[in-house]
């Protein structure tokens, strides 16, 4: 029933999946803890198991902040179209599943399930739980979608930049972001985004003083002042078709936030928040349930030609 329904829905809305958006929901069990006892009594919940979500920010007075959340239960593993907020594929795992594993599982899915829409997908969004090289080059290479996913901070050792191959006087940082060196004072500036080309796998980056207009004494001199080509393959998990300091990135990522409201109607209009679900079987069935409501009423209302209430999951008195 959930495929036919994303697929019909695909069918009525032909923008219906060109921006993707990815996360996974922490569950609780109505259980509260695992059982010693292994036998089951219709109480005890045998699949559940304990999950850790980290969030990490900064305020705007430059401090960080971590939050730290942590249940006995399943994840709800989602991909959503990020413009109608309806879910295109979604699985049920235990608490403790990796959202970057299963990141993976849901691409499988939706080749199997909805080649179509991976064809048609152009932007897949997702926070920087999803960072990882595998699922950004498989995004691109496999099926042309543009990953825009957050970065982890994985370098080590105080390390800052690293020298972009092939130049003395050019270095990047670990998100993404390209400078320069002036071979006379050695001051740095960040180089301008020039693009993406597609045939060359790679992003164009423009010199300072001719993007900004700045001065800069050796111009003539600088073997980077006609620009700079940095290949995808220098690192695939920094270096993406969308260029992350990029203002277009910063447009995308917020589409993000679309699943974040899916997950938001779940706990609140469909119960999650409080429940009696025991099991994997019964969660994965209440979850495809709540799901399947949720595309069957939009798709009322696109056929009733009332579009712009096709996430209202009330009815009109009117």
């Amino acid at each position: 029933m959930f495929d036919e329904l994303v697929k019909t829905l695909s069918e009525e809305l032909p923008d219906f999946g060109r921006r993707l958006a990815m996360d996974s929901k922490a569950i609780a069990s109505w259980a509260s803890r695992p059982s010693k006892e292994k036998k089951e009594d219709g109480r005890r919940d045998l699949d559940a198991a304990y999950g850790v979500k980290t969030y990490r920010g900064t305020r705007e007075d430059g401090s960080t902040w971590e939050k730290v959340v942590r249940w006995f239960g399943y994840k709800l593993h989602l991909v959503v179209d990020a413009k109608h907020e309806l879910s295109v594929a979604y699985t049920v795992t235990k608490g403790s599943r990796s959202d970057v594993k299963e990141g993976h599982v849901l691409l499988d899915e939706m080749e199997k399930r909805h080649p179509e829409m991976l064809k048609k997908a152009e932007v897949l969004t997702a926070d920087r739980g999803y960072d990882d090289s595998k699922l950004l080059s498989r995004c691109w290479d496999e099926y042309g979608i543009k990953p825009v996913i957050d970065t982890r901070r994985l370098w080590k050792d105080g390390e800052q930049t690293r020298l972009l191959p092939g130049h003395t006087n050019v270095v990047y940082d670990e998100r993404g972001a390209v400078y320069c060196y002036c071979p006379e004072t050695g001051a740095r500036q960040q180089m301008s985004n020039g693009g993406f080309e597609k045939d060359r796998g790679t992003l164009k980056k423009v010199c300072p003083a001719k993007a900004y207009g700045i001065t800069c004494q050796r111009r003539e001199q600088c073997p980077v002042a006609g620009g700079v080509r940095v290949p995808l393959a220098v690192d695939r998990r920094i270096f993406t078709p969308i260029a992350r300091e990029s203002y277009k990135w910063a447009k995308e990522y917020r589409y993000r936030t679309a699943v974040e409201r899916v997950n938001s109607r779940l706990d609140v209009s469909f119960g999650f928040e409080r429940h009696t679900i025991r099991g994997l079987a019964k969660m994965r069935a209440r979850c495809g349930l709540a799901l399947c409501v949720m595309l069957a009423m939009a798709l009322g209302r696109v056929r009733e030609k009332q579009q712009e209430r096709m996430r209202s999951l009330v009815r009109s008195v009117s």
